[in-house]
């Protein structure tokens, strides 16, 4: 059983770090963020203030949006192994 957890753990903070990379990536190349930093025409509507008021929660909700997932899906899988009888 140690073995399982630690491949769960190992998964997770990989999961974790891949959606922190990930989530940030995504938000930058949304036509939206993207007229906020400037690439609306000549600056119209640039706000940095998306940097300092959206970005940590999409860093956050991508770190922590895996582990969730992964969660559930394990509690499930446990579950379900629970319940299914044992051939004897």
């Amino acid at each position: 059983m140690k073995r399982h957890g630690d491949a769960v753990t190992c998964g997770g903070c990989a999961l974790s770090a891949a959606g922190a990379t990930a989530a940030p990536l995504l938000w930058l190349s949304m036509p939206r963020t993207r007229r906020h930093l400037g690439g609306g025409f000549e600056n119209e509507g640039m706000d940095v203030t998306v940097l300092f008021t959206e970005l940590p929660f999409v860093v956050v909700g991508g770190a922590f949006l895996p582990l969730l997932v992964l969660t559930l899906l394990v509690r499930l899988v446990r579950l379900v192994g629970r319940r299914r009888p044992r051939p004897d």
